[in-house]
């Protein structure tokens, strides 16, 4: 009796043909006559062109799906349709490094180095100038004297505070400046002292009294500023302290930000300043104090 053999589920049955019914009892096994082997019988070519057509079809698919991860993968984020980074105002800086230290020589915040002093070149520790910047006469990156410095602030304060900074173990000032197309201006002293002792009493004549909740000496042009509440306090490195303050409203011809940073035997000044009604955008001003003070840390 030749078995009927039930077509595979995933071939096309004709609508012509009609299928037998499928017995209740399965058939029985095949019987192994004496004699030579009989020959194995061979699968229909219609089973063969359906597992070929199949195989085919996954291969082609394991292709398609390994060739698309491969694609993804190799695109940058901003190039990923539903993964571009949207545009929040933050400027293109170059990659940042620390430079090397002198042989033997401890790192600002270690164990040994409990003055806590920067043995880097504080040129070195300026943060560099973003893509489109140009530069401003004066603060190219190199050192300033103290005339230069105090001009951040009110004409009634620079005598005072100039006398300050001689009586402060003040050992130089790194400074760079630049503008950026919208108008924006940055400017960025690092006020590097013989110790964090000097440094800290530095930083503490800055302020109106000893309470850190006390606001420091107004900046030239400025009306009056509060704390920026829109910073947070843990976006600093470690081991530094930042406080950081905006123009109150309504602020005079141009916005001010600004921010101070102690970190160790270096104190630094960050300002960005605009004119307008817009101001400064406060996305760029906390992205440079974020990297000036990991520079310092």
């Amino acid at each position: 009796m030749t078995e009927q053999t039930a077509p595979p589920a995933d071939v096309a049955v004709p609508a012509t043909t009609t299928l037998p019914p499928v017995p209740n009892d399965p058939p029985p096994l095949p019987v192994q006559e004496e004699g030579p082997a009989a020959a194995t019988p061979r699968p229909p070519r219609r089973v063969l062109r359906a597992v070929l057509r199949w195989t085919a079809a996954v291969l082609v698919m394991g292709g398609l799906g390994a060739g698309t991860v491969a694609g993804i993968t190799s695109m940058k984020r901003t190039d990923v349709p539903g993964l571009a980074t949207r545009d929040d105002g933050r400027w293109d800086y170059p990659a940042l490094t620390l430079p090397a230290l002198p042989a033997d020589a401890p790192r600002p915040f270690s164990d040994s180095n409990t003055a806590e002093i920067h043995h880097a070149d504080l040129r070195r520790l300026l943060l560099p100038a973003p893509a489109g910047a140009t530069a401003v006469k004066g603060l190219d990156g190199g050192w300033v004297d103290t005339a230069r410095y105090v001009t951040e602030y009110g004409k009634d304060d620079r005598a005072a505070l100039t006398q300050h900074l001689k009586d402060s173990a003040l050992r130089h000032i790194a400074a760079r400046g630049w503008t950026m197309p919208d108008g924006t201006s940055s400017r960025i002293y690092l006020l590097q002292f013989n110790s964090v002792a000097y440094s800290t009493a530095f930083h503490d004549e800055l302020y109106e009294d000893d309470s850190l909740d006390s606001l420091p000496l107004p900046l030239a042009g400025t009306t009056e500023h509060v704390f920026d509440e829109d910073w947070t306090a843990t976006a600093g490195a470690e081991f530094t302290t930042a406080h950081v303050y905006s123009e109150a409203e309504p602020h005079g011809a141009e916005l001010v930000r600004h921010a101070y940073v102690l970190a160790g035997d270096t104190v630094a000044l960050i300002v960005h300043s605009r004119k307008g009604e817009a101001g400064t955008e406060v996305v760029p001003f906390h992205q440079t104090l974020i990297l000036q003070n990991q520079l310092l840390g």
